[in-house]
């Protein structure tokens, strides 16, 4: 019994000092994965979509650009809509993941928050941080006059430097028959963010109305939309732009955004071109190529 004793004394000992060498082994492969580049999760930008609109499908169409990020961009996303559906204006649960986000991206049409959602909306704002907008989120908020929170009407101009709200400054648009040809303005041809895009295409956005008072003056217009076959007489109006707010945060603005857009490759990369650039990366020299959308337009 004595040698048996001894013996199973002799395995654990053994044990001892082998397990915590393994345990230092997976240590440092994990370790040596990071020195190789590649980045850990922790380490990936957060990109946060903030969605809710009645007419657009946002909530169908982001969530396929957040996916795209993560598969062959490096992103980490969370994707926030409307409970409990679309139509929902008062309720985006866990706008609290702002607090730690690298980016915002709203697509939002009229919606009418709680105090408590805004607080982290605002708080994001001014932490100086970059944004991303896109379309009817010049009309975001519709907060009812005399509401404690009716200057959140003004979003699309605080936040995104474009019309604060519907109808403000003559925004408009040119009817729902109508689309849009877009094309590079030749000053910022080489701006990274429109790095890869046509220097003209067609989308099916109809055309919205927001010269001349927007952009606001010290905005940068990369792409110009003329309206096709509109309902009224119609202008050339920038349809993207890139902005600071006045917490110095980047800004990148575009009006387009109806589901079709989508499809379009150049919008594809308009749009993760303009998610490298907020967060001060090099847009990618590798484009992934298209991706699948298909969302259908959903009327208002």
């Amino acid at each position: 019994m004595k040698k048996q004793s001894s013996f199973y004394n002799i395995i654990i000992a053994m044990l001892i000092c082998v397990l915590p060498l393994y345990s230092c082994g997976q240590k440092n492969t994990t370790e040596e994965t990071a020195d190789t580049g590649e980045t850990m999760d922790s380490e990936k930008p957060l990109v946060v979509f903030v969605i809710g609109d009645h007419e657009y499908s946002s909530e169908a169409t982001l969530p396929l650009v957040a996916e795209e990020l993560e598969k062959n961009y490096g992103f980490r996303t969370i994707v926030l809509t409307s409970e409990p559906d679309h139509t929902s204006e008062e309720n985006i649960p866990g706008l609290e993941a702002l607090e730690e986000a690298d980016l915002a991206v709203f697509y939002l049409r009229w919606r009418r928050l709680p105090e408590d959602q805004i607080k982290y909306i605002d708080d994001y704002l001014q932490s100086g941080r970059p944004l991303l907008g896109f379309r009817t989120s010049t009309h975001a908020f519709n907060y009812p006059k005399g509401h404690p929170l009716e200057e959140w009407n003004a979003f699309g101009e605080f936040a995104l430097g474009g019309p604060g709200g519907w109808g403000v400054g003559g925004h408009t648009h040119y009817g729902h028959l109508s689309s849009t040809d877009v094309s590079v303005v030749a000053e910022q041809s080489e701006h990274p963010i429109l790095k890869g895009l046509d220097r003209e295409f067609h989308v099916r956005s109809w055309l919205y109305h927001v010269v001349p008072n927007y952009p606001l003056s010290d905005a940068t217009s990369l792409l110009m939309g003329t309206a096709v076959d509109p309902d009224k007489e119609a202008v050339p109006n920038p349809v993207a732009w890139t902005w600071k707010t006045a917490a110095g945060g980047k800004v990148f603005t575009t009006t387009l955004g109806h589901p079709e857009d989508f499809d379009n490759e150049n919008m594809q990369h308009l749009v993760i071109n303009a998610v490298h650039w907020a967060v001060d990366l090099p847009t990618p020299d590798q484009w992934a190529g298209k991706f699948e959308m298909n969302v259908p337009y959903r009327q208002p």
